[in-house]
């Protein structure tokens, strides 16, 4: 059970973050003075606290650095019934993970506290490299595999972790690439400083800079006080940039320059500021020809592949197939509280016959839902989604222009919702979202014959993002042979999708 400390001379305060947080999955500890914060601190490793700035001893501030000390991985919130700008500046500098002025948005604190605790995760939790599995109900995040390629990677990680250099991950949606930056930081001399990940696709281009470096008040409407960015926050540690290949030119070349010279100036600032970061990047996406059409800069590109580490596709992992369904059932039949400890012969054939669009995480998806409706000991074919039973064999359109994922079904989005109800998940959202794009890009790929730019135009959407999505759906589009007319020479190129 994750656990918080909060220390708070308001006992008003600490019976409210009591009452309401701690019959919600959270261990709350609480404390009314910094001293007694600071040993609530050393004695519980806490995952994140929530510190105000009025202590009855000392100053806030003066609490947090001696909480620093003693582990500067861990998420600080500093609350103050002042709206001081100083102290929030200062607060900022020093690393906070947030500020926030009395009376407190509980729902808005709980989640920043969820999101605390996922990073303090990912700084903590220990991602071990295993060849057997290991026992997954004893460890935590692990990189399972031992076919070559996965060798491969675990050579890599060790020959550039105690580096300062920059890391490239490759490699497609799923298959592990922030595990890989997780396990080169834990095993860098960077490990007692912050790592942060930023995934640049899930975050709005206009947010994304202001995220990364900063922004001064003021700077754009909504800018109402100055924000400290994850470079900044970071010195000294170790910032994952996951899907840079979806960053905007302004902010590739601000990275850059961080990677060249560790300054930058934050968003309608002018003061430069210092940092020390490592960077590690990672993408799903073919950087060499987005440089070729000038969708991302050549320079940042040559300084980002100074070392690569490339993570093989589950399909081609062989023999790994039957140690990472093993695995995962172990690891998902405690979390799930089930009984189920091994699988068929007959399932665990189907499993290794799939393709694995998705990879390790569609894998997870998979064994999850079928965990959820095994009835005993043993896994069978009976319990695995309909993906994985009857596969759909990919077959042309009419024009022979697309084929649809092997996970690809004609049925509505109706029905797809009830199957996912039926089945079990808790990623309902999101893949009802996945799935009506798929079907809707599927559809007017084969109106267009194959033709990319007159697709883009149809769906209102650009020609590189129109690419983005075909590779991240596992669109497969094959050669049109007499049709009136042909797709543009440059589309072409990519007439094959993985």
């Amino acid at each position: 059970m994750p656990t918080l400390v909060v220390v708070d001379d308001d006992a008003a305060v600490l019976n409210a973050f009591r009452r309401l947080f701690s019959d919600d999955g959270l261990k709350v500890l609480t404390a009314s003075s910094g001293e007694d914060g600071l040993a609530a601190v050393v004695k519980n490793d806490p995952d994140v606290v929530i510190l105000d700035v009025g202590l009855p001893d000392e100053s806030g501030l003066e609490t947090f650095e001696r909480i620093h000390r003693c582990d500067p991985r861990i998420p600080i919130l500093v609350i103050s019934a002042s709206e001081d700008s100083d102290t929030t500046i200062e607060a900022m500098k020093l690393g906070a993970f947030e500020y926030l002025i009395k009376p407190l948005d509980f729902p808005r604190v709980r989640e920043l506290v969820d999101k605390a605790i996922n990073i303090r995760r990912l700084a903590s939790v220990q991602v071990k490299l295993s060849s057997s599995g290991g026992d997954a109900e004893e460890l935590g995040d692990v990189l399972v595999g031992r076919c070559p390629e996965m060798q491969e990677v675990y050579k890599a990680i060790g020959r550039v972790a105690a580096q300062n250099a920059t890391v490239l991950v490759r490699g497609e949606s799923g298959t592990g690439k922030e595990l890989v930056a997780r396990a080169i930081y834990q095993h860098s001399l960077r490990k007692d400083g912050k790592f942060l990940a930023v995934n640049c696709a899930a975050i709005p281009e206009a947010l994304l800079e202001s995220e990364l470096f900063g922004h001064e008040r003021g700077a754009f409407t909504g800018a109402e006080s100055r924000k400290i960015g994850k470079f900044e926050q970071c010195s000294g540690g170790t910032v994952f940039l996951d899907e840079i290949g979806d960053m905007t030119p302004l902010s590739q070349s601000k990275v850059l320059r961080v990677l060249q010279d560790q300054r930058f100036e934050r968003v309608g600032g002018h003061e430069t500021i210092q940092t020390d970061v490592r960077i590690i990047a990672a993408t799903n996406r073919d950087l060499e020809k987005m440089v070729e059409e000038n969708e991302f800069r050549a320079d940042l590109y040559y300084r980002l592949k100074g070392f690569t580490i490339n993570l093989p596709p589950l399909r081609v992992r062989g023999d790994d197939i039957p140690m990472l369904v093993r695995h995962y059932i172990l690891r998902f039949r405690r979390e799930l509280n089930k009984a189920v400890s091994d699988v068929s012969p007959e399932a665990l054939d189907l499993l290794k016959k799939y393709a694995w669009p998705g990879n390790i995480r569609q894998m997870q998806s998979v064994l999850r839902q079928a965990i959820l409706q095994a009835t005993g000991p043993l896994m069978l074919p009976d319990f695995l989604p309909d993906e994985i039973r009857r596969p759909a064999a990919p077959t042309p359109s009419f024009d022979g222009a697309v084929d649809r994922p092997a996970s690809e079904s004609s049925e509505s989005v109706e029905a797809y919702l009830d199957a996912q109800l039926k089945n079990g998940t808790n990623t309902l959202y999101t893949d009802c979202v996945t799935h009506l794009e798929r079907i809707m890009l599927t559809r007017v790929l084969q109106q267009t014959a194959g033709n990319q730019s007159q697709a883009a135009r149809i769906l209102g959407i650009t020609r590189s993002f129109l690419r983005k999505k075909i590779h991240q759906l596992h669109i497969s589009i094959v050669p049109v042979v007499n049709v009136d007319e042909p797709a543009d020479e440059d589309e072409a190129a990519s007439v094959e999708t993985a």
